[in-house]
């Protein structure tokens, strides 16, 4: 193996490395056009196009908005739903204030 074939093999293997090295960033959650609408997660995801999220909103401000556009899901399912997308990797953020937990959009 000549230097060149060398330099190219090591060059691969330190970008490699590298990659692995390098800090997690945040992946969006990407969801079939289809489906991107369906069920509680869905009801959140229409909101937040709306941007609804840009302001901090409770858990009640979000069950109201549901019935407005049709959503009409019990409290714990808007809740897992909302749990769900203020993962670390989520597009929202939750937050406590006052005592109460409340939801916007991550930045």
């Amino acid at each position: 193996m000549n230097n060149n074939a060398r330099i190219a093999a090591l060059e691969d293997r330190v970008s490699r490395l590298e990659s692995l090295l390098q800090p997690k960033t945040r992946v969006s959650i990407v969801h079939d056009s289809s489906e991107a609408y369906e069920g509680p997660r869905g009801g959140i995801r229409l909101l937040m196009d709306k941007g609804f999220f840009n302001e901090k909103r409770p858990l009640g401000a979000v069950r109201a908005a549901f019935a407005e556009n049709g959503y009409h899901y019990s409290r714990q399912s808007v809740h897992e739903a909302l749990a769900f997308l203020s993962k670390p990797t989520g597009p929202l953020v939750a937050l406590k204030e006052g005592g109460v937990k409340i939801y916007v959009n991550r930045k």
